[in-house]
């Protein structure tokens, strides 16, 4: 449906060429300062006609909250969002041509067999406009982490066709044992990653040969995937809903609905395969003392005495967050919609040739960073809501006595 998450929880609405798109919020905590200001960034970052290798379509995509905040606080109730398409053109679409048949690989068919009527311009829901109220209530979620535990999301782009940032190699099948990755999850921030415009990947040489490639597939009137590698910082431990709602599950839930995914993995993902458990077991150590900047000011949530010397499980174990970097990857592929002649069938079910028209994005990589980082926002946002619930109702009770050994103190086998 159009609805996501429990505690927090996000509808979008709106099509790729309607008069606008956005989102309710409900559930969102009372008291906290909310303008478009703490909004508006992470729209821009993802807006279109950013670059010469994303689309033409010119969005400024202002977003506007119509409800829920009174004098730039949050009342606790609904929030409402709204972005206007200012230069939509369904004109584009209104051709015999288009009229006549699905695109290939793009939802127009599906669309059609399911509700037996479709958007007649652009993909609809389907299109990666409905992604603005995803972001736009991802910023609300992520400003709420950020001030009361710290919490820093980033996410960048880890390879375009076969360009990578971090290559498999027979030392390092997986990103996860290779010191070098390790240090960008320490360190990397979103302003790094947006100085390495347009492709989003912080590395001056990589990014130059992703540049280089899309260019050459938008010049082909062709497409092209890639990957896009989040980090989650700051992460309180303990979140997750076993067994059906583990967190790696909902993040996998939430980064697989975003428009044009194929793939998902955590930590050490499919290389992790090819490491023995001796090597990709994850030994615990005592925590570091978290500084007052990243701990939260308000966090009602003790941070972890245990962390991990090697992060392979991408800091969840069991479906539950461990105090340590949670980190992902997810794959997109090529987008459907090319200016290439394609033979294929009409919707009458004869063959023919598909010249595409309208404005499209050679490849939607750069553009996603920011959308998966909101949705890793309102995955985190739900399962810290449900842990408070959770440690609220706990704390009302008499104190067990200690199941757990005391600091310094010897578990029996």
């Amino acid at each position: 449906m159009s609805t996501f998450g429990q505690h927090f929880r996000v509808t979008t609405y709106g099509e790729s060429h309607c008069l606008s798109v956005g989102c309710i919020v409900d559930g969102c905590p009372p008291g906290m300062q909310l303008t478009e200001g703490d909004i508006q960034p992470q729209m821009t970052r993802r807006r279109p006609g950013q670059s010469a290798i994303t689309t033409p379509r010119n969005e400024k995509d202002r977003v506007e909250i119509q409800s829920g905040t009174e004098f730039g606080v949050t009342l606790g109730t609904p929030i409402g969002m709204r972005v206007m398409n200012e230069n939509q053109r369904p004109k584009d679409y209104g051709n015999s041509t288009m009229d006549l048949y699905p695109r290939p690989s793009h939802a127009d068919w599906t669309y059609l067999e399911k509700y037996g009527v479709k958007a007649s311009s652009g993909g609809g829901r389907s299109s990666a406009r409905e992604t603005i109220g995803r972001v736009a209530a991802g910023a609300i979620a992520e400003k709420y982490l950020r001030e009361a535990y710290g919490v820093e999301i980033v996410a960048f782009t880890a390879s375009i066709g076969k360009e990578y940032l971090f290559p498999p190699t027979p030392d390092h099948p997986t990103a996860s044992t290779n010191p070098e990755f390790l240090d960008l999850l320490n360190q990397i921030d979103r302003p790094t990653v947006d100085s390495f415009l347009p492709a989003r990947c912080p590395n001056t040489e990589a990014n130059e040969r992703m540049e280089k490639l899309v260019a050459e597939y938008r010049d082909r009137q062709d497409s092209i995937g890639g990957t896009v590698t989040c980090v989650i910082r700051n992460a309180p431990s303990g979140l997750g809903e076993p067994c059906f709602d583990k967190l790696e599950a909902m993040l996998a839930h939430a980064m697989l609905s975003i428009p044009a995914t194929k793939g998902f993995e955590i930590g050490s993902g499919f290389g992790g395969c090819q490491v023995p458990g001796s090597i990709h077991n994850d030994p615990f150590i005592k925590a570091p003392a978290m500084p007052p900047s990243a701990s939260g000011s308000n966090s009602p949530v003790p941070r972890p005495r245990l962390t991990t010397k090697t992060n392979n499980s991408g800091g969840i174990q069991g479906g539950i967050t461990n105090g340590a970097h949670i980190y992902f990857t997810v794959g997109f592929k090529p987008p459907a919609t090319i200016g290439q002649a394609q033979t294929t069938a009409t919707y009458d079910e004869a063959e023919g040739t598909l010249e595409a028209k309208g404005r499209h994005d050679p490849c939607v990589v750069p553009r996603a960073v920011p959308i998966v980082e909101s949705m890793a926002a309102l995955v985190l946002m739900d399962a810290v809501l449900a842990q408070q619930a959770r440690q609220s109702a706990r704390s009302m009770l008499p104190p067990l006595k200690q199941t757990v050994p005391a600091t310094g103190s010897t578990a029996q086998a």
